[in-house]
Formats: structure tokens, sequence, C-alpha cells
């Protein structure tokens, strides 16, 4: 992978024997495969054994979970933040595994609406909840930097499965606490 970035850093116009640049296709490939490292993760390795019996049917939220992966069109970040709520049937997640789960699917080139379903559906083969909703809220680099250049854009995704789709009542509630000031 570092020969690769050298030959770009070189197709750009730069002299990667610069000072500066020397060590730029070495850090560019290992940041490179940081920031996609979900490709080295599954599901069971993420979530470690960390689902718990439990007797509550309430709606279970976690908001505000930092997400920051790569658009698959341009290689450019999009950064943003996730919501998710289950209503549980017999079994819960740990609290951070949700926060690992949408780590391990953003950290892959991907586009933010394949991001929310990937989630979702991940929550839901995990535990069989009632339901699963995810809202991913981002400002995508390749629409700021480049292209239309539109500083303020936000994208939103949703995906709703179970009582969240089919109970109006039940996505509302979700709605309203996720919009909430924490």
């Amino acid at each position: 992978m570092e020969e690769y970035f050298s030959k770009i850093i070189a197709a750009i116009g730069e002299d990667v024997t610069r000072e500066g640049l020397v060590d730029t296709p070495k850090r560019a490939a290992k940041a490179f495969k940081f920031l996609n490292n979900g490709y080295e993760k599954n599901l069971e390795e993420v979530l470690n054994g960390a689902i718990f019996e439990a007797d509550t049917e309430d709606m279970v939220i976690v908001k505000d979970i930092e997400l920051y992966s790569l658009c698959e069109h341009h290689l450019l970040p999009f950064v943003g933040k996730c919501h998710i709520a289950y209503l549980p049937d017999g079994h819960v997640l740990g609290l951070s595994k949700l926060a690992r789960i949408v780590d391990m699917y953003a950290r892959r080139l991907q586009i933010q609406e394949r991001l929310t379903k990937q989630i979702a559906d991940a929550v839901d083969e995990a535990i069989g909840a009632k339901g699963v909703a995810v809202v991913i809220e981002a400002k995508h680099m390749c629409m700021m930097m480049r292209g239309v250049e539109k500083q303020n854009s936000v994208m939103t995704t949703s995906v709703m499965t179970g009582i969240f789709r089919k109970d109006m009542s039940t996505r509302t509630e979700f709605l309203n606490l996720i919009n909430r000031p924490s």
C-alpha cells in the first residue's frame, strides 16, 4: 500500500523525496488500514458474549454515538452520530457493544444508507429484538470539500424494523427521545 500512496503523491506533482513527504506513504498506509479496520472484525467477535437475559420490555436507547467513515465513492471522510434503539425480547446487549457495532461497520468503505441498515440488522441478529431503530446524521466531506461545496448540509438516514416500523407511537417516542437535548 505504501508504494501506491507514493505513486499517488507523485501523480499530483509532489516530490516524494521531499523531507516532509519521505515517510508519508508509510503513515498514509497505516492510517488507511486503521480507518478501514472494520473488515478485520465480525459480529461474534465484537459482541464477545455480552448478550444478557433480561425481562425488561422497555425501549433501550443509546444516542450520539460518534462515527467516522470513508465514502466509498471518493474515499473522503463522513462524520456524524448514530442513535440506536431496540425493544428487547428476552435479551439485552452490553452497552458498549452498540458503539462497537457502529465502529465495525463505519470502519469500512461505506455509503450512509448501507451503514444504517447494517447496524440495524446486526442488533436484530444479535438479540432478536421486537424492533430496532437506527438514525444516522452525518456530514460528508465529498459534498463539503469538493463538488457542490455545501458546508452545512447534513444527511440523515433511518432504518426501522419490527415494532418501530409498525407502531407509529413507538417510532414517535424514539424520535422524540433522540431529539431531546442531552
